[in-house]
């Protein structure tokens, strides 16, 4: 996080530490885990709803709608509906989506990374 120094000259929205800002509203929308998962599930890829959610495993139908339409309005996914019956829709990451999904996939190789030191930790602490 950057410093009240760095933050001078933006806009108060841009200050993760305020309650009320834009920023910690995006943070928030990004930073669980059914969003990161998707963005990472959609990487360089178009998917569809029900090959998004096949890839996502768990997400419930109700979970991956509103993380999808999240991630729309916070203009990460882009998703595109074709005139068919029944109607075909499909989602990308755009441009700021892309982006991001380098923060995630440094995120899931952290995990991965160090899958094996935090199971050793989790074990001492609940021994």
């Amino acid at each position: 996080m950057v410093t009240k120094q760095e933050l001078k000259g933006l806009p108060e929205d841009a200050d993760l530490r305020r309650a009320d800002s834009l920023a910690r509203e995006v943070f928030s929308d990004v930073a669980n885990k059914w969003a990161l998962l998707i963005i990472e599930a959609l990487g360089e890829r178009t998917l569809r709803f029900g090959e998004l959610r096949k890839e996502v495993e768990g997400v419930s139908h109700k979970m991956l709608t509103q993380n999808l339409r999240t991630l729309e309005r916070d203009g990460l996914v882009d998703r595109k509906v074709y005139p068919t019956v029944p109607p075909r829709v499909e989602y990308t990451l755009t441009a700021p989506g892309r982006a991001l999904r380098a923060t995630v996939d440094a995120m899931c190789d952290w995990t991965q990374r160090y899958l094996t030191h935090i199971e050793d930790a989790r074990g001492r602490f609940d021994a």
